[in-house]
């Protein structure tokens, strides 16, 4: 029997298992190991999991296209897919661009052809909602939420996710950047938006920027990353999230009334200076309330005359709740 078939029938016995495993067990090198191993992945027979130097081998269930592209049909829009498709698997492996496209479909029994088809025509559809910036106009939505809006503009540069795909690209990103605290995926994000936002603040003349403080605590945390990466030349308005007796996030509420309450109660603009124009920074927008009223507190307070608001992703919807994220 051949090694590379050798280590195939060894991993379907264990499930899983280590370089270091397999070396004992075919009794040959771990230079010849890792060289089959290596060879194995990129064949799409076998799926890493884990990172150095906790790293395992799985026997893939699913056909992958490493080094050589599958054949394109005429009529699929292939540098529509390549661009816009991204997806992250249960298992954290990232696929995109075609060959993640053709993945996804394989593992759902989707015809290629037809959902390429359909793809392109939702992301058809949703392209009207993008601006001269690349940015998605939000006003509509908040204007419907709220009786009384007091964001001058509000954007966001996508929708958190469209019908029958699922998460868009940086729907996908902003998820697993936060609950994996994530740099590089923060950093991605950011490498994306980056030319889009700064465009923006010079059109828009915006004079101050400030970024809405999480609720939850984690060891990387999301917002201040992300403005960092970005690193906008601007005074940046010190916006705070104080706590109460129990720290309550926005995206557990599923009441406007309630998401509205609880801003009111733990947003703070602790700022004593004056702008003419100040952006504040989010990375989702559910309901919106969070925004709104810190943009109520900047005007009230003087420190702004106009206040826009931009955020990573939006839900298509009205009041809506994006409790991942």
């Amino acid at each position: 029997m051949k090694t590379s078939k050798k280590i195939i029938a060894y991993i379907l016995s264990k499930g899983e298992a280590s370089a270091f495993e397999l070396t004992n067990y075919l009794g040959i090198s771990s230079r010849a190991v890792f060289k089959q191993l290596k060879n194995l992945v990129n064949n799409g027979k076998l799926i890493k999991k884990g990172a150095p130097p906790r790293v395992y081998y799985m026997v893939s269930e699913v056909p992958v296209f490493v080094n050589d592209s599958p054949q394109i049909p005429d009529n699929i829009e292939y540098p529509i897919i390549e661009e816009h498709f991204f997806h992250i698997t249960p298992t954290g492996k990232i696929e995109q661009g075609f060959d993640g496209f053709v993945k996804w479909c394989e593992k759902r029994n989707l015809p290629l052809e037809k959902s390429a088809q359909d793809y392109k025509s939702i992301l058809q559809k949703y392209k009207k909602y993008f601006n001269e910036f690349g940015l998605i106009d939000g006003m509509k939505k908040f204007k419907s939420s709220f009786a009384e809006v007091f964001l001058n503009e509000v954007y966001y540069l996508d929708f958190y996710s469209i019908e029958r795909f699922g998460k868009t690209k940086l729907g996908q990103k902003l998820l697993y950047a936060k609950q994996s605290q994530n740099k590089k995926l923060i950093s991605d994000i950011s490498d994306e938006v980056n030319a889009r936002i700064k465009n923006f603040i010079k059109t828009k003349k915006v004079d101050a920027v400030g970024f809405i403080p999480p609720t939850v605590k984690r060891e990387t945390q999301f917002i201040k990353e992300f403005a960092r990466s970005l690193n906008l030349k601007l005074p940046q308005v010190k916006i705070v999230k104080v706590g109460n007796e129990v720290s309550v996030p926005q995206k557990t509420l599923s009441k406007l009334e309630d998401r509205i309450e609880n801003a009111k109660s733990t947003i703070v603009v602790d700022d004593q200076r004056s702008f003419n124009i100040v952006l504040i920074i989010d990375d989702a927008i559910g309901s919106g309330a969070t925004l709104n009223e810190t943009a109520k507190s900047l005007k009230q307070k003087g420190i702004a005359k106009k206040v826009l608001g931009v955020s990573v992703t939006g839900s298509f919807k009205g009041f809506d709740v994006i409790s991942e994220v």
